[in-house]
């Protein structure tokens, strides 16, 4: 007797994804079914989501150090025919308030030329190993990438994620910092500034390797600030996974929602800062540090004034 056939479980198709805010969620949600090589993509996209919506594929695996055909495999990964139309939503990305942003660009990429060593697999103020050997172009690629990475900030830092992440450093006794390598000048400073206007304020520093009885000091009252940034400093994202176990609230300032930190804070502020070879303009991050210490500072005068 012929069994029955068995009918396969039906296969849910991925959602449709039409927007820039559709594919960032998407990204997330499939993190962790992307290949190396595709998330090294996904973070690159959504690191420089301008650079995406106005350069060819062939310069964009430049910039990114992949193959032209991962960018490809991504794009058809992700739902979309082929790179053309997933480069769409970065571009309608770019209507609006988002504009200005991408025609400064331009007009800076115009106006540097060839003079001041702008290359066809160049991002605008990136330094190339030949301009190395003369000072004042090094001084000059680090001046543009800060320029670029505030532009860039100007229009994707949004008022309400500052005044939440505020509020959440506002209801806190003591705030403990976590930042190394790379991040732990803005670390260290975020631990000053905060000191100065009156918010306890500690660095965990991991010195004698003790990270572990260093966020165990950490009160229920308190919160733990994480500073990291691709690629994501495996001791600070330790910090937050340990904090987070233990109850402790959690805030991060890292470069997008692909970081690991993401899923583990209770409030995220985002910052992409332009990297020139293996080095990271620190700018970015230290105006929205300075911007969220200057704000808390009001705040809590103004708090003190109403006891």
């Amino acid at each position: 007797m012929t069994p029955p056939a068995v009918t396969p479980p039906a296969v849910t198709p991925p959602a449709v994804i039409r927007d820039y805010e559709g594919l960032r969620a998407a990204l997330v949600a499939r993190q962790s079914r992307l290949s190396r090589r595709l998330q090294q993509v996904a973070r690159f996209f959504l690191n420089h989501p301008e650079e995406v919506a106005i350069n060819t594929l062939v310069r964009l695996a430049t910039l990114a150090h992949v193959p032209p055909p991962t960018i490809t495999r991504f794009a058809k990964e992700m739902g979309f025919a082929g790179f053309a139309e997933l480069q769409t939503v970065f571009r309608e990305r770019l209507l609006g308030p988002r504009l200005p942003y991408a025609a400064r660009v331009a007009g800076q990429g115009q106006g540097q030329g060839q003079g001041q060593g702008q290359g066809q697999g160049q991002m605008p103020g990136e330094v190339q190993d030949a301009d190395l050997s003369d000072p004042g172009r090094v001084f000059q690629g680090f001046v543009q990438a800060a320029i670029n990475s505030l532009l860039r900030l100007e229009t994707s830092v949004q008022p309400a994620d500052l005044a939440a992440f505020i509020d959440a450093l506002a209801a806190t006794e003591v705030v403990h910092v976590a930042a190394a390598r790379g991040a732990f000048g803005i670390g260290a400073y975020a631990v000053y500034g905060l000191s100065s206007i009156g918010k306890r304020a500690h660095l965990i520093d991991n010195l004698g390797a003790m990270r572990v009885a260093q966020v165990g000091a950490v009160g229920p009252r308190d919160a733990v600030l994480v500073i990291t940034f691709d690629d994501y400093t495996p001791e600070t994202v330790e910090v937050a996974q340990i904090a987070r176990e233990r109850g402790v609230r959690v805030l991060a300032i890292t470069d997008n929602a692909l970081s690991p930190v993401v899923p583990l804070a209770d409030r995220v502020l985002f910052v992409t800062e332009a990297r020139l070879g293996h080095f990271r303009s620190q700018v970015p991050a230290m105006v929205v540090c300075q911007s969220v210490i200057v704000s808390l500072g009001w705040r809590m005068a103004q708090m003190n004034e109403m006891k």
